[in-house]
């Protein structure tokens, strides 16, 4: 199942020289090579080193990696049966990671570059290996500066990675961190990998325009008999079409919803229970599957429902 995304369009996010507008895809189908240029900009990796840095005997395709945006939560809950194999994110692989946090703390180490990132949904240590190779001095005696831009305590960056975990803490390999410089990004990111898990969980929004469009003909044949038989709620008003494991008593609280008169209100369960002859524990039992199917929503409290309609 791929996943094509286009990542921020023509911008070009992180450095390296990596285009993620037009090289990736989060399911698979087709691959680049991330951080692998080495030196200061590489994350600590030479180019074409990568293959055998972790798993010896080349069990690792490194040069077939997908890139996934992610919360941090999501990075923490990633499942990995057991200490040598992939993690795996809603029942997929992850091998590169991408995610947004504001920079809590910084840590300079011998080897390496610790920072701790924060971007609401948890925390998590991000490691950026120094280059012990690269030159300390040009060639005129004076100090070579960094071409990385500046990370400060308190902004915000972007990390691209791969997650790893040692002694049973979980911390992020970075091949690139920078800067977010437009605060855009930060929600375009959770936009970005709320649309990942939805795609990976119920699947590419084309299945469900194709499947709405025969479930819309029947919707509309009801509603124009329903509308025949003085029933009509709003006329020719689209509803959104119901979820096939729906259960016969949320479907009747949705169809007394749609065919009671009320106002901007909505209904009350002790309503409902009246109108549909069901119990009060019935209806309460339907009315909170409908609640997490965000069907309905709670007005003047959490016992009167109005429909949701879209």
């Amino acid at each position: 199942m791929a996943y094509n995304s286009n990542y921020g369009g023509n911008q070009s996010y992180g450095g390296g020289g990596q285009n993620y507008g037009q090289q990736n895809a989060y399911g698979g189908a087709q691959y680049t090579s991330y951080g692998a240029q080495g030196g200061a900009d590489g994350g600590g990796f030479l180019g074409g080193s990568q293959g055998g840095s972790q798993g010896g005997g080349g069990g690792k395709a490194y040069g077939k990696d997908t890139l996934r945006p992610c919360t941090i939560l999501q990075v923490l809950s990633a499942s990995q049966p057991h200490p040598d194999a992939d993690f795996s994110l809603d029942d997929v692989e992850i091998t590169q990671i991408t995610f947004v946090g504001q920079i809590r703390n910084i840590s300079q180490q011998t080897t390496n570059m610790t920072y701790k990132l924060d971007d609401g949904t948890g925390s998590i240590e991000v490691k950026q290996w120094i280059d012990s190779d690269a030159p300390k001095y040009d060639e005129h005696g004076d100090p070579v500066r960094s071409r990385k831009p500046e990370l400060k305590v308190g902004e915000w960056a972007r990390c691209w990675g791969r997650l790893k975990a040692f002694n049973n803490r979980r911390h992020v390999g970075a091949h690139v961190i920078r800067p977010v410089q437009d605060k855009n990004e930060i929600n375009y990111h959770l936009l970005e990998a709320t649309f990942a898990h939805l795609y990976f969980t119920r699947g590419p929004p084309e299945q469900f325009s194709a499947a709405g469009g025969a479930e819309n003909v029947a919707d509309g044949q009801q509603a124009q008999q329903q509308q025949q038989n003085g029933y009509s709620n709003g006329g020719g008003e689209a509803h959104r079409s119901l979820p096939p494991q729906l259960s016969s008593l949320a479907r009747r609280i949705v169809q007394c919803l749609k065919t009671t008169p009320q106002n901007n209100e909505g209904l009350h369960m002790q309503q409902i229970a009246a109108a549909t002859g069901m119990g009060v524990a019935e209806v309460m039992k339907g009315g909170d599957e409908l609640l997490q199917q965000s069907l309905i929503f709670t007005t003047v409290d959490d016992n009167t429902w109005a429909l949701l309609e879209m």
